[in-house]
């Protein structure tokens, strides 16, 4: 009964969690045009019944502002994390398919980027491909496959030598089919741990490049621009400002990590035993 019990109760924490994320990036798409809205009327109000998170210099609201931003970054951290999820499995699967000196090649790769301290490496890429949304994207997305890739090569290094994997390939079954057939199956629990695993690393680095100026235009409702332009009015006294944007990334980042924990133990349990 136990492990039925743990079963159940980390698929209903699952929906629950899944359920709060898809909520909050709904509710920041609905209030994106009000979060935008100045009313220089009511600048500078600190948290009240009316303004659950007070308001800025400009009026603008700051609890449709942070709904708004953290839509924002969950969209974006769901792109990029598809993506290097994707080139992660791509790569790793090359290994098995291409032979040595593609794992050679693509072992040497992964070495360099992760060489690389990443929130340079996502600053650069941003920088190349224009800034903006399209530079956030393409930062994130191509500097975050790595530690995935790795993992999923040990896997396939490991599967190439198992016996039904040579048995199907003595009797003549082609490389793609076995890596269709019986590779992808087996590397289907750490792939999808590692994407959800990459969604809160995504939302980080750009909320990271856009607070120091790499990513997202000033126009859009980001939480790395809320933050950066918080820091000028911190030592005002408008704490709220910072504090609450601040939180509710914690907050979402932490949903994310704990996800693909239970994701993890719920597609591979004996990980909950070691």
């Amino acid at each position: 009964m136990k492990p039925q019990n743990q079963r159940r109760n980390t698929i209903l924490f699952l929906i629950v969690t899944a359920g709060v994320l898809i909520l909050i990036t709904a509710a920041g798409m609905l209030l994106k045009d009000q979060a935008v809205q100045t009313n220089f009327a009511r600048k500078n109000l600190a948290p009240s019944r009316e303004f659950l998170f007070g308001t800025d210099w400009m009026g603008r609201d700051m609890f449709a502002r942070t709904l708004a931003g953290l839509s924002l970054s969950i969209r974006i951290g769901l792109l990029t994390a598809a993506v290097s999820a994707l080139i992660a499995l791509i790569l790793g699967t090359a290994c098995a398919v291409l032979g040595r000196a593609a794992d050679a090649v693509i072992s040497w790769w992964i070495d360099l980027m992760m060489g690389i301290p990443h929130i340079l490496l996502v600053m650069l890429i941003s920088i190349a491909c224009g800034r903006g949304f399209t530079g956030v994207v393409a930062g994130v997305a191509l500097s975050h496959w790595t530690s995935l890739a790795r993992v999923i090569r040990g896997e396939v290094l490991q599967l190439r030598e198992a016996p039904y994997i040579l048995t199907a390939s003595k009797l003549g079954v082609s490389k793609m089919q076995i890596v269709k057939n019986h590779m992808i199956p087996h590397l289907l629990p750490q792939f999808v741990t590692g994407l959800i695993l990459l969604f809160p690393h995504a939302i980080l680095h750009e909320s990271s490049i856009t607070f120091l100026g790499f990513g997202l235009s000033s126009e859009q409702p980001a939480i790395g621009v809320i933050l950066s332009e918080s820091m000028r009015y911190l030592t005002t006294g408008r704490w709220w400002l910072a504090l609450f944007p601040g939180l509710s990334l914690v907050c979402v980042v932490m949903l994310f990590a704990l996800l693909g924990e239970r994701v993890e133990k719920l597609l591979n349990p004996a990980s909950a035993h070691e």
